[in-house]
């Protein structure tokens, strides 16, 4: 194991890097002083080939090693806050109400700094290191983007990694998930046509509203009843719109909601149940729908060689002890996993502490964890060129 002195004489800098972008938070493709920020600090580390404005905000930048020929690795950080009231009562909170860090990305895009600034100057790899800096994460979009804008042919990237604080992992503590790790996410709109009329009359209208709550109720047997119960599927309606007054049926209802799976067959399986159920409960009331599907995030896949490259380098630093290999899959999704999709790389959790939850309103990104990120990234990178 080795030690993490040198990256613990960078904390108190990153610190008040990461602080500062807390304080300035910015959602998705709005991300211009961050980038600004972060592209001046890369061009003060010595950093010469910095490229900006890749899908809008984003920002790839190039190290060169010392240690001869070699491949590209890349390194990912996302940039975006959420659109949330921070309450974390922390001195360095945001000052854009409704905008908030919520998800560690200032802590993420710091660490990668840190790692930047120490990478900049010991060089001490072959190849080349690819640092990624990425927005609109929150969107599922941002990576994307990034993938279809062609940063891994430009930059000859031939792996790529990505790293994720973890509320309730103890500081000093890394965790993996070999394979499947993280799932697809989808939305859908299904919008419900009946007849609108006077609601002392029912006999003459065909109630979108009661359509709309037997559609509900159906599409919880999409999973139930119609789907593996060892298999992981996810079908969630988080919203229902309709009608304005309180004695008139509405014309219309929409349903909205998620599709998360872990499999494609699984997506696709429940893009065309969950049409043809609303469907047929629809005709059965007199009325009718239109549906619409959005693809977003595919699933996340680690790639065997690439996730024990990462345990490897986490354990360099903390030890073997203090890096879980065995994490199970969630049904959280990340647009990493584009980049995933083109190239092989990982994606690996830092114990962030006993905070509160991301996408929480006091949530906060444990500083404590800064000089670990930073770690992980370097030994990474030394240990990645150092197999290839």
């Amino acid at each position: 194991m080795s030690s993490i002195k040198a990256f613990r004489e960078l904390q108190n800098e990153v610190t008040e890097w990461r602080r500062y972008l807390h304080e300035n938070p910015e959602l998705g493709y709005e991300e211009h002083n961050t980038a600004r920020f972060v592209a001046e600090k890369l061009a003060s580390f010595g950093i010469n080939h910095i490229e900006t404005g890749i899908a809008e905000t984003g920002i790839v930048a190039l190290i060169q090693g010392e240690g001869g020929d070699g491949p590209t690795i890349g390194l990912r950080a996302d940039m975006d806050a959420l659109p949330i009231l921070e309450n974390s009562n922390k001195p360095w909170s945001s000052t854009i109400p409704g905008k908030m860090h919520g998800c560690g990305h200032d802590g993420h895009t710091a660490m990668l700094l840190g790692a930047a600034k120490y990478l900049a100057k010991t060089r001490n790899f072959k190849g080349s290191v690819a640092l990624i800096f990425q927005p609109a994460e929150e969107a599922g979009i941002g990576g994307h983007r990034m993938v279809q804008e062609g940063i891994m042919d430009r930059f000859s990237i031939s792996k790529v990694y990505g790293m994720h604080c973890t509320p309730g992992m103890e500081i000093g503590k890394f965790g993996i998930c070999p394979g499947l790790a993280l799932a697809s996410v989808d939305e859908f709109d299904i919008f419900v046509k009946g007849r609108g009329g006077h609601a002392a009359y029912p006999q003459r209208i065909i109630d979108p509203i009661v359509i709309a709550a037997q559609i509900i109720v159906g599409l919880q047997c999409v999973v139930s009843r119609n789907t593996d119960p060892l298999e992981s599927l996810v079908v969630s309606v988080t919203q229902l719109r309709a009608g304005e007054g309180y004695n008139s049926i509405p014309e219309h209802a929409q349903i909205s909601g998620t599709v998360r799976a872990l499999s494609p067959t699984l997506r696709d399986f429940a893009q065309r149940q969950i049409s043809e159920s609303a469907n047929g409960i629809a005709r059965a009331f007199g009325g009718g729908i239109d549906f619409k599907y959005h693809r977003l995030e595919p699933v996340t896949v680690n790639h065997p060689e690439e996730t024990s490259l990462a345990i490897k380098a986490a354990r360099d630093i903390v030890g073997h002890d203090a890096v879980t290999d065995r994490l199970k899959p969630t049904m959280g999704a990340e647009d990493f996993a584009y980049m995933l999709e083109a190239r092989p790389g990982a994606y690996i959790y830092i114990g962030n502490g006993s905070t509160a939850d991301v996408h929480n309103p006091a949530f906060d990104f444990n500083d404590e964890a800064i000089p670990y990120g930073i770690g992980y990234w370097v030994k990474l990178v030394e240990t990645s060129m150092l197999a290839a």
